[in-house]
């Protein structure tokens, strides 16, 4: 397991795992700076991993991890409509700068894919990545930004019902590309 956090005062991602991992890596992971003081470790301050990781997939990329790599999609990628109010403005922001850091990291993966797919680099040395997706962005793009920051229990009822309906719809049109191929095409994603 790994665990993104922002480095305040250096912008860089920090990523937590084995022992480093505990409630304040957690916390520092899920800190946004509008609502929250930054998590302070080992005299370091922390915000959301989001900011430049979100999330972190290149320790992924070690030989002995499995090709696969599920994201599963919190932020909508694309929106059908321009914002109009500041809310939605700046929940628009924040949906683009937190996928930034994913989408910049999806962009080296098929750049990897490419550059083996070409011949241009042997086989072997750079790791294939099988990416794979749960996402609902129809759902997202109906839900409003207070979503986020409110944990009303019917809402987190409704998104945990979502969430299991899209794993479900998943597995049901890709339980066979796991281990194989990619279920996201990031030639067309980035083309």
């Amino acid at each position: 397991m790994f665990i993104g956090a922002t480095n305040v005062r250096s912008g860089k991602v920090k990523v937590f795992q084995g022992a480093e991992i505990g409630p304040d890596a957690l916390l520092a992971s899920t800190c946004l700076p509008t609502l929250f003081r930054a998590v302070e470790i080992a005299g370091e301050a922390y915000w959301d991993g989001g900011y430049t990781g979100n999330p972190p997939l290149f320790p992924l990329f070690e030989s002995d991890y499995p090709e696969d790599i599920l994201i599963i999609n919190i932020n909508p990628l694309g929106r059908d409509e321009v914002p109009h109010t500041a809310q939605e403005i700046q929940n628009r922001i924040n949906e683009i700068s937190f996928n930034t850091s994913l989408l910049r990291e999806l962009r080296a993966i098929s750049f990897v894919q490419r550059l083996i797919s070409e011949g241009k680099i042997e086989q072997g040395a750079m790791k294939w990545v099988n990416v794979h997706m749960i996402a609902d962005d129809a759902l997202m793009n109906e839900l409003s930004v207070a979503t986020k920051t409110v944990a009303i229990p019917s809402v987190l009822d409704a998104l945990k019902g979502a969430g299991q309906a899209a794993a479900d719809s998943f597995l049901d049109a890709h339980r066979s590309d796991v281990g194989r191929r990619s279920s996201v095409d990031l030639q067309a994603m980035f083309s």
